[in-house]
């Protein structure tokens, strides 16, 4: 008998380092199960305002954030990946996660579902591990390249409106799901959503579901 394929509805945010710790589990599961993972962009504040709405200043920002990553990094499979201080003494802002969430679904255009995860993996790598200025659009190119993405095709297509729209779809389909938070999994044929946790607390929760979609 073939054991039935699960989609998993995946809201993420580059600048999330719980999305950070998720990811692999995610692709480890995908090599157990039948799975078929879906990406969507969830951008938590998409500039510069909003941040300062939320979190007071653009230093207050920085900080509370970073107080988040101790946490993700003491829940990491690999907090090595964690780069903390080096984030910390960067000389700029703590960065919106708009850019990236573009530029995912630009990587989505040019190589789907496959090509999407390998963006956001490669941006959060940027963003968690190498300090780097994801809201930089040299810096974002330059990391689409590095993940074998065209550069120029990338950056045209991250300032494109076809994009624009493409993260605005994600956000309707978000807001349609009840959708608050980022990690987000919903199991769509259960309806169900991943709590996360270390691989085997997820896989438990794979094969549950996995069951209930017999």
């Amino acid at each position: 008998m073939v054991r039935p394929t699960l989609t998993l509805d995946f809201f993420h945010d580059v600048v999330c380092g719980w999305c950070f710790n998720l990811s692999p589990r995610l692709r480890q599961l995908a090599t157990e199960f039948s799975l078929e993972v879906v990406h969507h962009t969830f951008v938590l504040q998409e500039n510069r305002d909003q941040m300062i709405a939320v979190f007071g200043s653009m230093p207050d920002a920085k900080q509370t954030i970073l107080g988040h990553w101790e946490a993700c990094q003491a829940a990491s499979d690999n907090p090595e990946r964690f780069n903390i201080e080096g984030m910390r003494h960067a000389s700029f802002e703590y960065p919106s996660g708009l850019l990236s969430a573009r530029a995912c679904k630009a990587a989505e255009r040019q190589a789907g579902q496959d090509g999407h995860w390998v963006m956001f993996d490669a941006l959060q790598r940027a963003h968690l591990t190498q300090a780097r200025n994801i809201a930089d659009l040299d810096t974002v190119v330059e990391v689409a390249a590095e993940a074998g993405f065209d550069p120029e095709l990338t950056a045209t297509d991250i300032l494109s409106p076809r994009i624009a729209e493409a993260v605005q779809r994600d956000q309707a389909f978000a807001r349609q799901l009840h959708v608050t938070s980022v990690p987000t999994v919903v199991l769509r044929e259960t309806g169900m959503r991943l709590i996360n946790q270390p691989l085997q607390g997820l896989r438990e929760q794979i094969f549950a579901n996995m069951r209930l979609a017999l």
